[in-house]
């Protein structure tokens, strides 16, 4: 049985994170500030730790500083668990070395999926290391990245900087594709028309995603056009220096693969629902995808055209419209203007 080690001044947090963990089959210590985890972590050495950021006595920054430089405790796989959701506080995470980072409020099958995988990659690195150590080192060859996190580390230092306000377009569908970028900041919609001229919004993407892969062999066009839903800041690298940079670097390709399949993954399940879902659950569906990806909390006000939501849902604007309105009636969710606010979240995530 692994062992979870919880760090979170938020007692019902803590509390209830570790009751979801040990349902899950996990031993799980916690802790309710930084000095008392660092403790912890190195009297039990737990096989990962979740930490949150802002704590009394040490912050979650200090105690993954002290963890790194301990060889004893430098390998466990870190991840935190903070309300901070601007990209520079992510990047400083990821920079000082935390395997994943998850914002408040998250999903239990987010939770369970991130420790899973860090559990997952821990064990193949050990034997990866274990195995290398009876082989002669190969070197890494010169200007080699060694992860996903310091190929945006690249992107933030060496990319050309975009920014758009909302409703601008990124790039359109049939036009040759020469950059990849990552998104600094703000949310950009992908979308393309369907043979009746309907916009079909085909996925969203946030801050930290990557934005505009095609072939790096040919010089594809677009499948698709890219507009900002809101201000947005992009860094963008040409594809033939980011495919130098990857023939370079082994790691990063499978990493890069690795979440390039996790995106086809999640447009599968969007076009599945689109396909087969009632409207209500469609309409229940995007709002909370939207929440999501805008990473709003419940309770505050979702701004988004009725367009954009019928888009994304595959509906019809009117249909969307009624549905709405039907929301609103049975108390699920308050309507202001362009502003959505979810008032019942249980409800909304069952409708059928």
């Amino acid at each position: 049985m692994k062992t979870i080690l919880i760090i979170e001044d938020d007692a019902a947090l803590r509390e209830n994170t570790a009751e979801l963990l040990e349902l899950s089959n996990y031993k799980v210590i916690t802790a309710p500030n930084g000095k008392i985890g660092i403790e912890k972590a190195m009297a039990e050495m737990p096989d990962i730790v979740v930490c949150d950021i802002m704590m009394p006595e040490v912050d979650g920054y200090g105690v993954l500083e002290v963890l790194s430089e301990d060889p004893k405790t430098t390998q466990i796989p870190f991840i935190f668990l903070s309300a901070k959701t601007e990209h520079k506080e992510i990047r400083k995470g990821m920079d000082m070395g935390a395997d994943d980072y998850l914002t408040k409020p998250f999903e239990e099958e987010e939770l369970i999926s991130a420790i899973e995988s860090r559990l997952a990659k821990a064990e193949i690195l050990s034997a990866r290391i274990s195995e290398d150590s009876k082989k002669k080192p190969i070197s890494q060859p010169e200007g080699a990245l060694r992860s996903l996190n310091e190929l945006k580390n690249f992107f933030d230092d060496e990319g050309a900087i975009y920014q758009h306000t909302a409703g601008d377009v990124v790039y359109k569908e049939g036009v040759h594709s020469n950059y990849v970028f990552l998104i600094i900041k703000g949310v950009i919609k992908t979308h393309k028309m369907d043979e009746s001229g309907k916009e079909l919004i085909t996925a969203l993407y946030k801050a930290d995603d990557f934005l505009g892969f095609t072939s790096f062999v040919e010089n594809m066009p677009h499948h698709e056009s890219a507009t900002a839903m809101e201000a947005v800041e992009l860094s963008g690298i040409s594809k033939k220096e980011l495919k130098g940079i990857l023939e370079k670097s082994n790691s990063v390709s499978l990493e890069l693969m690795d979440l390039l399949t996790d995106n086809l993954h999640e447009i599968k399940e969007q076009l599945l629902q689109m396909a087969y879902s009632s409207v209500k659950k469609k309409t229940a569906q995007t709002i909370l995808q939207f929440a999501q990806i805008l990473q709003k909390d419940t309770g505050e006000g979702i701004k988004i055209s009725r367009y954009d939501l019928a888009s994304v849902a595959g509906i019809a604007t009117e249909s969307l419209i009624r549905t709405l309105s039907s929301f609103k009636k049975d108390g699920l969710i308050e309507i202001e203007g362009r502003n959505i606010r979810i008032l019942d979240l249980e409800r909304l995530q069952i409708v059928e």
